[in-house]
């Protein structure tokens, strides 16, 4: 992993009309919230948590980062980020964490496959402010985007030279790099981006990126 990668996408779900932009912290406050119906009328249910999440009868055999849920998972091929620049080399698949964005973000299964339906008709599709311009919906080609499902570890950074020690290194979140953005050791779409907004930060970042806070939390530049 290199400086030189770009950082992440917006990681925003679109609605069937638009995003919802990030008024403040809380999943209501996002385009995360799907309760409103007139704007995301695949939800019938008129739930927030319910397309992504359940109580009962969700989906078995995933891993423990996918709690409870309750959409149905690609399971596409995906053509992954490389580079000369890149010093990790178990760049692969994405993993379990990621694959649950990428559920809606790949824009290959449908929004309202959730709760074992898989008839779904509601897909990703780009953003209103940026016509022809897809935002959210990455296809199954994430070369443009940063690497992912990645194991980031002392061992890594040693290697690389321009990473902080993601096991010592603190955030300004108040823990390490490890323990507060990694997933299992790993860089995931959730290492930057926060689904459930507690933050309110624009993209739903954990971290601002405000002078590239973020990126300079885990490059040492």
């Amino acid at each position: 992993m290199n400086a030189k990668m770009i950082l992440c996408s917006v990681a925003a779900i679109a609605a069937m009309a638009s995003q919802a932009a990030v008024t403040g912290p809380g999943i209501k406050n996002c385009g995360h919230n799907f309760a409103d119906v007139a704007e995301n009328p695949w939800n019938t249910t008129g739930e927030i948590c319910l397309p992504c999440h359940a109580p009962h009868g969700n989906i078995k055999g995933l891993p423990y980062h996918a709690p409870l849920w309750n959409h149905s998972v690609p399971t596409n091929t995906y053509t992954v980020y490389s580079s000369d620049t890149l010093t990790a080399t178990d760049v692969d698949q994405p993993s379990g964490a990621t694959k649950l964005c990428l559920s809606c973000h790949d824009g290959t299964v449908a929004l309202d496959n959730f709760s074992r339906k898989t008839t779904g008709t509601a897909f990703m599709r780009p953003g209103a402010a940026s016509p022809g311009v897809n935002h959210w919906n990455f296809g199954t080609n994430l070369t443009a985007t940063h690497p992912l499902s990645f194991v980031y570890d002392t061992g890594l950074a040693s290697a690389d030279g321009e990473l902080f020690d993601p096991a010592v290194t603190t955030t300004s979140l108040g823990g390490t790099i490890e323990h507060d953005l990694l997933i299992g050791g790993k860089m995931e779409c959730a290492s930057c981006h926060d689904v459930h907004n507690q933050a309110g930060n624009e993209a739903l970042l954990h971290i601002t990126n405000e002078e590239s806070a973020l990126c300079l939390t885990c490059h040492d530049k």
